[in-house]
C-alpha cells in the first residue's frame, strides 16, 4: 500500500490540486487495503485519512495502517470541511466518474471556501498495471473459474434450465473459496446465445443446443472472466463452421497480444480474421478489456483502444460471431502482458465440446 500511496502522490505533485478525495470503493480499497463499504480518502503530499462511520471504524484501524482513521456522524461533508481548514486546503480534486451531481452540489455547498477540481481515472491509471501480489490474487479467482467449468460439464443436459446452470456455477465457486461471482453470469442457450450478454433464463436446455457461458468468480476483491462455448448431444454444421473461425480469431490475437501493441492493433487481429471470413457484422463488441478490481476496467482492446500495452497489465481476449435466429459463439481467456509472450491465465480446454 505504501508503493501505491507514494505513486499517488507523485501524481498529485504533478496536478494543480493540493488533495484528493477518493469516493469510489474500487479506488479507496486499492489505496488504503480497506474493504467496507462506506468510506472516503481524503490524501494530500504529506497526509492521508479515511474518513467512515461507527460500523466501520474498528476494521478500517486494522486494515488501513497508513491513514488517520476519522468517525464521521452526520454530514461527511462537514467534516470533510474540518480537515481541509485544518491543513488550508484550497484546491480539491474528486472523482469525476464517481462523484453524482447531486453529491456533488452537496460538497460544492459546504466547501464554499474550497475550489473542486474534477480528475478522471486518476487512480484508475494506477490500477491498470498489475503487481505480483495482486496478478497472484487474479489467478487464484481465475483457477475457481477453471474448476468450475470442468465441474459443469458433467452437470450439463437436456432439461435443465439455463438458471440452473448459472446457480451451480456460482455455487461451486463459492463452495471452491470465491466470495461471489464477478457478475450476473450469462448462461445462453440455443438462438439466445445469438445474445451476447444473455444472461441465465427459465429456458430448458434442449439436445442440440448450444450454450454459452460467461461468468467469474472474485477471490481477495480481484475478478476473474471467462467464456466458453459448448454443443449438447452434437453440433451443427454452421455453428461448428463458426466456432472454428472464432477459435482460430482467438489464437491469433493471443499471440499477438504483446508490450508495445495499442489495444486497437491487438482488435485488429481477431476483427480481420472474422471479417475475411464473412462474419465481420456479426462481430459488434470490443476484443477484451482490462480486469481487477473491477469487471470492466481499462485498457480496452477495441476500435477505439489506444493504451499501450505493458507488461503486468491483465486482459481479456474474447472474440465472437452472433447470428440472429441461429446462435453465438465465444470463447475468452484472460491474460497478463509480459513481453511479447502473453502470459494465459485461464486453462480450459477450448476444443470444440460436446456434452449431454
Amino acid at each position: 500500500m505504501k508503493n501505491r500511496l507514494i505513486r499517488l502522490r507523485e501524481k498529485l505533485n504533478d496536478s494543480n490540486v493540493d488533495a484528493i478525495l477518493i469516493t469510489k470503493r474500487q479506488n479507496y480499497m486499492y489505496l488504503s487495503g480497506f474493504t467496507g463499504t462506506a468510506a472516503h480518502l481524503l490524501i494530500t503530499a504529506e497526509d492521508a485519512y479515511l474518513i467512515t462511520d461507527f460500523r466501520y471504524v474498528e476494521q478500517a484501524s486494522k486494515q488501513a495502517p497508513l491513514f488517520e482513521v476519522i468517525k464521521y456522524q452526520g454530514s461527511i461533508e462537514l467534516e470533510i470541511k474540518k480537515i481541509l481548514e485544518k491543513l488550508s486546503i484550497r484546491k480539491l480534486g474528486f472523482e469525476a466518474g464517481n462523484l453524482t451531481y447531486d453529491k456533488y452540489l452537496g460538497f460544492k455547498e459546504k466547501l464554499d471556501d474550497t475550489e473542486l477540481i474534477p480528475l478522471k481515472d486518476f487512480v484508475e491509471s494506477l490500477r491498470m498495471v498489475k503487481s505480483e501480489e495482486e496478478i497472484e490474487k487474479i489467478k487464484k479467482a481465475v483457477e475457481i473459474a477453471d474448476k468450475a467449468f470442468e465441474h459443469i460439464l458433467d452437470y450439463i443436459k437436456p432439461g435443465i434450465t439455463e438458471n440452473e446452470i448459472a446457480a451451480e456455477l456460482e455455487y461451486f465457486m463459492k463452495k471452491n473459496g470465491a466470495q461471489g461471482p464477478s457478475f450476473e453470469t450469462i448462461v445462453a442457450s440455443g438462438t439466445r446465445s445469438a445474445m451476447p450478454h444473455g444472461v441465465a433464463s427459465e429456458k430448458e436446455i434442449q439436445h442440440g443446443d448450444i450454450i454459452t457461458m460467461d461468468y467469474g468468480a472474485i477471490y481477495e476483491g480481484y475478478c476473474s472472466d471467462m467464456t466458453r462455448t459448448v454443443f449438447v448431444g452434437h453440433a451443427q454444421d454452421k455453428l461448428k463452421e463458426i466456432y472454428e473461425i472464432v477459435l482460430n480469431a482467438q489464437v491469433e490475437a493471443l499471440r499477438g497480444a504483446f508490450e508495445g501493441k495499442t489495444g486497437r492493433e491487438i482488435d485488429s487481429i481477431a476483427r480481420e480474421i472474422i471479417a475475411k471470413a464473412g462474419y465481420g457484422e456479426n462481430f459488434g463488441h470490443g476484443l477484451g478489456h482490462g480486469v481487477g478490481l473491477e469487471i470492466h476496467e481499462e485498457p480496452r482492446l477495441s476500435v477505439s483502444g489506444e493504451k499501450v500495452m505493458k507488461n503486468g497489465m491483465v486482459v481479456t481476449v474474447e472474440p465472437g460471431i452472433y447470428i440472429e435466429g441461429l446462435g453465438g459463439v465465444r470463447i475468452e481467456d484472460m491474460i497478463v502482458i509480459n513481453d511479447n509472450q502473453p502470459l494465459i491465465l485461464t486453462k480450459s480446454p477450448k476444443e470444440l465440446i460436446i456434452v449431454g
